[in-house]
């Protein structure tokens, strides 16, 4: 086999690892040490960052992904921008119900690759940490260190839907008292709604600090902070 000339670009942009170590099957990177992470003042969209003129805030990527594909493809371009702000939530690719899962783990690993470049170049990451059905459980809590501060979103996950049988709650309700036993936080930063129905059964295993998502905020009101349950 010829040695290229030039980098092959594979899409998956292999500087964001170099240096990493692995966990599992599926090779999931593993982030740094998260000492220098702390519960946020405030948060912010990805896409709303770059307007936002506090820079006390995390930010975060509970939006669509279209709107933060760009930030995937080209990372490093955006490392000035995010260094300017508290610190970051890590990416949040959707994992989808009946996904294959090979590309359900490809999205824990974007989210897993692009917290331990940040926090390479100087950035207080917090991990997100989305699941799926049982089968993710192997993968989805992978590359996070045990004792910290992590993030999930509700936003989307937790309501009724008599069409589906409740299957996108019943999967993240099933999935949420895994989480806390495979990483034993210390706190759960909760991004959206957190009804004590679901959450109120596990507050003897963390602290769980809510903040209201964007929607909540332009249609309720309210302030931009967090709320321990």
């Amino acid at each position: 086999m010829r040695k290229r000339k030039t980098p092959f670009d594979d899409g998956f942009q292999a500087y964001l690892t170099v240096g990493a170590e692995y966990e599992g099957e599926e090779g999931i990177p593993k982030m740094l040490g998260l000492g220098n992470i702390r519960v946020p003042k405030g948060t912010v969209s990805f896409p709303r960052c770059k307007n936002e003129k506090n820079k006390r805030l995390y930010v975060h990527f509970y939006v669509h992904d279209y709107l933060f594909s760009d930030f995937l493809s080209a990372t490093k371009e955006y490392v000035e921008l995010l260094r300017s702000f508290d610190g970051v939530i890590a990416p949040d690719p959707t994992i989808l119900i009946g996904q294959s899962k090979c590309l359900q783990a490809t999205n824990v690993y974007f989210s897993r690759a692009v917290g331990y470049y940040l926090q390479r170049n100087g950035i207080p990451v917090i991990p997100n940490i989305r699941w799926g059905e049982e089968k993710t459980y192997s993968f989805a809590f992978l590359g996070v260190p045990k004792h910290s501060i992590v993030a999930i979103s509700t936003h989307g996950c937790i309501q009724k839907d008599k069409e589906t049988k409740n299957l996108v709650r019943d999967t993240f309700m099933k999935g949420l008292p895994v989480m806390l036993d495979k990483l034993e936080p210390t706190t759960v930063v909760v991004y959206g709604k957190a009804p004590l129905d679901i959450f109120g059964p596990y507050l003897e295993k963390a602290k769980f600090i809510r903040f209201p998502s964007e929607t909540e905020l332009a249609h309720e009101g309210g302030e931009n902070h967090g709320i321990e349950l």
